[in-house]
């Protein structure tokens, strides 16, 4: 994997149902270094602390290799990189290869790959479609955040390489289905609660699902 684009948010404001949002989905890319933080990415703009940012959220992945099947389902857009609110955009991401807890080599940083995106309304006022979102959890390929283990900079061009793979864990893709399915597998269920990569809240919420799968 190598980092394609580096991507900033500038905050931008769109009235949505009806009232102002201020958000930082609006990223383009830098074609400079950024610094990762142990909450952030230096300089980007955080609108809701509450969903965004923090230790398992400071940075969000997405892959280049993706965006050939979203401009051909939105063609009008004006393309560029940083189009999914991803502060680093990369070649060679596979959300179904990647797993939760993995840690990874990027330029100066150590990162831990935390959790896969899911989606809201906010992908949808970029898009100019709501639909997008339907569209993005049936696609099944998300992006992921990643928390911050060491904090460096990191350059478009910088390859990211494997340095501790997380045993006995669900890839990016097998937990966004899980996150989504109606039913809900109990030993992929286990699986998820028992990586404390995954942010405690996440693991809570499937902990709930427990023993409710149609036997």
């Amino acid at each position: 994997m190598n980092i394609t684009s580096t991507n900033i948010a500038t905050p931008q404001t769109f009235v949505w149902q009806g009232k102002e949002v201020t958000s930082g989905i609006f990223k383009t890319p830098v074609n400079t270094p950024i610094f990762l933080g142990k909450e952030s990415v230096n300089n980007d703009f955080v609108s809701d602390t509450k969903v965004h940012g923090g230790y398992y959220k400071a940075c969000y992945l997405f892959s280049a290799d993706h965006y050939p099947y979203w401009k051909a389902l939105y063609p009008n857009l004006n393309w560029d990189w940083g189009m999914f609110g991803e502060n680093l955009t990369v070649a060679g991401l596979d959300e179904t290869k990647i797993h939760v807890g993995d840690i990874y080599k990027m330029g100066s940083a150590l990162v831990q790959v935390s959790q896969p995106r899911e989606p809201c309304f906010k992908l949808g006022a970029k898009f100019g479609s709501q639909e997008i979102l339907k569209q993005f959890i049936a696609h099944k390929r998300p992006g992921t955040y990643i928390s911050i283990l060491k904090e460096g900079s990191v350059s478009i061009g910088d390859s990211i390489t494997l340095v501790e793979r997380m045993e006995k864990s669900l890839s990016v893709a097998e937990l966004f289905h899980l996150f989504f399915s109606k039913t809900k597998d109990d030993t992929l269920i286990e699986i998820a609660m028992s990586n404390e990569a995954l942010p405690q809240h996440k693991r809570d919420k499937l902990k709930s699902f427990l023993g409710k799968a149609p036997s």
